[in-house]
């Protein structure tokens, strides 16, 4: 099953098994790796517009605003990834829209490669969490409760089943998600220091209002 992607480039850290795979059009593997030293554990902090794959034993880092981050990991081979991703803007009253296409193809990229790393299908799980009202320019157009409802409804179609889950309220978050044994730690962020959390957000939403997402999006069966 083949995506709009781009290869991925070799100087992105991953092995080569993992680096030979594809990343998406809108939706790019994080590059963003680091040596945690309180987990004591390499580690990948993935953005706005990112995701991350992995088979090895890591731990993937994000922080979420109005956001949500979907945790998919295969139970059995301990294979795992996690994204990063908004909704645009409703453009319109069509309830099939650009918005819509655009989260189904950000949580497509993710679940492809997955599988290409080898994991099957009916062994998945996902943890998902954001979706904070936490934005006051977001906060009219419930952009957080969009992408919430979004994660939740996709992964009941696809019937891969939510383990555990923290979404909504009025705060960031920042997660930390060991694929290997599934586990999920999640920091509630009632003071944020500096602005960086919701200047990538801010920048991230520019980014969707000009991104155009062509093409069919192939669902999974």
């Amino acid at each position: 099953m083949n995506s709009r992607a781009d290869r991925a480039s070799a100087a992105n850290g991953t092995t080569p098994s993992e680096s030979g795979d594809e990343h998406g059009f809108v939706e790019h593997l994080a590059t963003n790796l680091y040596f945690d030293r309180h987990f004591e554990s390499q580690a990948a902090k993935v953005l706005p517009g990112e995701y991350y794959v992995t088979r090895r034993n890591m731990l993937l880092v994000t922080v979420l605003g109005s956001c949500v981050t979907a945790c998919i990991r295969d139970v059995d081979s301990g294979i795992g990834g996690m994204n990063h991703f908004m909704l645009p803007e409703e453009a319109g009253g069509n309830v099939i829209s650009t918005s819509a296409r655009y989260g189904t193809f950000a949580m497509e990229v993710l679940i492809n490669h997955l599988q290409k790393l080898g994991v099957r299908r009916n062994r998945l799980e996902a943890k998902v969490f954001g979706g904070g009202a936490v934005m006051e320019s977001l906060v009219s157009t419930n952009v957080g409760s969009r992408n919430a409802e979004f994660v939740l409804e996709f992964l009941k179609t696809e019937k891969i089943p939510i383990v555990a889950k923290d979404l909504l309220d009025s705060y960031p978050r920042k997660v930390y998600f060991f694929p290997q044994n599934g586990r999920v730690l999640v920091r509630k962020l009632h003071r944020v220091h500096n602005d960086t959390l919701f200047t990538r957000e801010k920048e991230y939403r520019s980014r969707l209002s000009t991104t155009k997402v062509e093409g069919d999006i192939e669902l999974f069966t």
